[in-house]
């Protein structure tokens, strides 16, 4: 099967580009307009049930999206890179090193979900219901960026998830992420790891990964990202990408 991705820079440093749960591999913002060509080439994937995968079956389970993730780089001749994964798409980033730590060169982390098990408490059944009503999908967003975002910004978002992704692909993303332990496959491992989070995230912060990621990852190491909340590529692209290629340089 061939794997659709949305390619960027034409570098001799890889990188595949994992999306969060909301998003797609075009879900990016202006963020993708001020990425270093000339050192990255930047693979984005679409995962099964969402945007130009949207009608492609499957699982739509974290260990399905590292498989397409691992096989994209097959058929791009890529035998090493660096991972960057987005929220969901950092846990899915996780799985891929899980199943191929010699081949993971570093590890980005965007207000990423930890290596083990997200229990929700008493959001369970916001994010639960969110598959099929989209004013939840909209109060997460709002609620994951500090209650800072304007309307506008919101809207387009939510419109966005509802109209790029299938609600069971949705649905049974959540289930996986929120469930699944990968800890004790990742914990150990030595590769660079950086951990951007972003200083209005209500649901993601730096306390949360100190006893998470900075526990799995012996060369792991912590980056806040000022003025921003869980979405950095919107709300800070400039930024996001000049700290972001700083640390796959290094």
């Amino acid at each position: 099967m061939t794997i659709t991705h949305r390619l960027v820079g034409e570098g001799a440093q890889r990188v595949i580009v994992l999306h969060d749960w909301f998003g797609t591999s075009a879900g990016w913002g202006p963020f993708l307009d001020y990425l270093d060509g000339e050192t990255f080439s930047y693979a984005f994937l679409d995962y099964r049930g969402y945007g130009e995968r949207a009608d492609v079956p499957g699982e739509y389970t974290l260990a399905e999206i590292a498989g397409d993730a691992l096989a994209l780089a097959d058929q791009l001749g890529w035998d090493r890179f660096s991972l960057v994964g987005h929220s969901m798409g950092g846990k899915a980033a996780q799985q891929v090193l899980a199943l191929a730590p010699d081949r993971v060169q570093r590890l980005a982390g965007l207000t990423p979900v930890p290596a083990g098990p997200y229990p929700l408490g008493d959001a369970f059944d916001l994010f639960h219901g969110a598959a099929a009503h989209p004013e939840n999908r909209r109060a997460i967003l709002d609620l994951v960026t500090g209650n800072r975002a304007t309307g506008v910004w919101l809207d387009r978002m939510t419109a966005q998830s509802v109209n790029d992704s299938r609600p069971e692909a949705f649905a049974s993303y959540l289930t996986d992420w929120t469930t699944v332990d990968l800890a004790p496959k990742v914990a150990g491992l030595p590769l660079p790891a950086r951990v951007f989070v972003g200083e209005h995230d209500l649901a993601l912060n730096p306390e949360l990964y100190r006893s998470t990621w900075l526990t799995h990852y012996p060369n792991g190491d912590l980056e806040l990202l000022p003025n921003s909340g869980h979405y950095p590529m919107y709300e800070i692209p400039v930024a996001l990408a000049t700290t972001l290629e700083a640390f796959l340089r290094e």
